[in-house]
């Protein structure tokens, strides 16, 4: 039967995402996402929805970074009245990511004069909506559709969608997670499906390996530590945080680097690591076992949680070598800005990018080269060493996506490259066609097309 597929989202852009499969019966969304920029929140979250909010008949929600589901309530606001679902652990994120999503939002408007696109009311009532699955549970849907979740490898219980119908499926890969990661196992890779929309945010660049991402890491803590300054990781609050802790963790504790103190000056960050502690049970199994045989692994010597302003603060009165963790990971808010605005211009200073870093942001522009950098209205010199370790991205690289379309669907009628800036879809979308021979399309932004499922 032919339905219509939309690209509302998270095309030719990472952030964004929002895809929405509508049989005209019944019309199921996939994610819901904030589009990003130098902004937490850009302006243009705050327009309508090229779509009635009101005809969606399900959400399902891969996984829960705001750039997934950072417009559910605003969805709700404007008319949803179905279901939403997701793993708990993406609800139980998820409640504290909108909350502080909001915080930040309220922050943009005292500062820039924008309005939030939802309250905290509209909050409540998305988590009233939404029922909890867990992977490889089946799911009953309108319009004889039925769905399950897989897990995606990306962050703690994220998924990837896959709605069937008679015999035929379409996957949403979320985001897809890179291999091997610190934390999480690797991604099911989907097989024997008809349609697969997949992301790109690496899809025209490789990682480093395991082994030398960990050295790496190591090395700019001892450079800092000779140096006499502070490493800076500006890092999403949500896993990239936590593999940090982990990394580290085992770095100290293996004996391979001697304690030194570590900050994370993150609230947001320091309640998410709380519900990992919480749901252990989708972390890797060898990490599991780590755990259960008494290593707290966001735990060591030297590790301070600085939950107040007025810590954060006390940060600048510890002399000698140190490191800040802190949030957001693209610093376009959080406590990160004000140390970036400390400590940029001070040669003994290492910036330490260790994630995706969006085209407008100032982690982009210190990754670009830049020299100066605007920090709430204020010029900042970077005198700072900007360094990058691009193997702690939680998303797939190149090769890996090759691999992963490759072990997947020899009948895949339509394969959609997505979530990835233009450069990097296009990318993917020629490799997969010229390696595997396979029927890859990047669409466009607001395109619809037809499909039979």
């Amino acid at each position: 039967m032919s339905v219509t597929l939309g690209f509302y989202g998270g095309v030719g852009s990472v952030t964004g995402a929002n895809f929405v499969l509508d049989t005209g019966a019944a019309a199921f969304m996939i994610d819901c996402g904030l589009m990003q920029g130098d902004r937490f929140a850009q302006t243009q979250n705050a327009e309508p929805f090229t779509y009635d909010p009101a005809h969606i008949d399900v959400v399902l929600l891969t996984h829960a970074h705001a750039d997934h589901i950072g417009r559910v309530p605003k969805l709700l606001r404007d008319g949803f009245r179905g279901v939403i679902y997701s793993t708990s652990a993406t609800k139980a994120l998820a409640a504290v990511m909108l909350r502080d999503a909001l915080a930040v939002m309220e922050y943009e408007r005292e500062r820039y004069g924008t309005t939030p696109i939802y309250e905290a009311g509209d909050i409540e009532a998305a988590l009233a909506r939404w029922q909890v699955v867990e992977y490889h549970e089946m799911m009953t849907l309108p319009d004889d559709f039925t769905a399950r979740f897989t897990d995606a490898g990306h962050i703690l219980g994220s998924a990837m969608v896959h709605l069937s119908r008679a015999g035929k499926t379409i996957v949403f890969t979320g985001d897809i997670g890179n291999v091997p990661q610190p934390l999480l196992s690797a991604p099911e890779i989907p097989t024997d499906y008809d349609y697969l929309v997949m992301e790109s945010v690496y899809g025209d660049r490789s990682h480093e390996g395991v082994a030398e991402r960990t050295e790496l890491l190591r090395e700019y803590i001892e450079m800092a530590r000779a140096r006499q300054g502070t490493l800076i990781i500006p890092a999403f609050s949500l896993e990239r945080t936590q593999a940090m802790l982990y990394e580290i963790n085992n770095l100290v504790e293996n004996g391979r680097m001697a304690p030194l103190p570590v900050f994370l000056d993150s609230p947001l960050a320091i309640e998410v690591t709380s519900l990992y502690r919480e749901y252990i049970r989708y972390l890797r199994p060898d990490v599991q076992e780590q755990i259960k045989h008494g290593d707290d692994i966001f735990s060591f010597a030297g590790l301070s949680f600085t939950r107040t302003v007025k810590e954060s603060s006390e940060i600048d009165e510890v002399t000698g070598p140190k490191v800040i963790i802190a949030g957001s990971g693209m610093s376009h808010g959080g406590r990160i800005r004000r140390h970036e605005r400390r400590y940029l211009d001070d040669p003994r200073t290492i910036v330490l990018l260790v994630g995706y870093q969006s085209v407008g942001s100032i982690g982009r522009l210190l990754q670009d080269g830049a020299q100066k950098v605007i920090i709430d209205d204020d010029e900042v010199k970077v005198r700072a060493t900007i360094a990058r370790i691009s193997g702690y991205s939680g998303h797939a690289d190149r090769d890996q996506l090759l691999e992963f379309v490759a072990k997947g669907s020899d009948k895949a009628k339509g394969i959609y490259v997505v979530m990835g800036e233009e450069r990097a879809s296009l990318f993917l979308t020629q490799r997969l066609r010229d390696y595997l021979g396979a029927p890859a399309s990047a669409p466009g932004a607001g395109e619809e097309v037809v499909i039979d499922i």
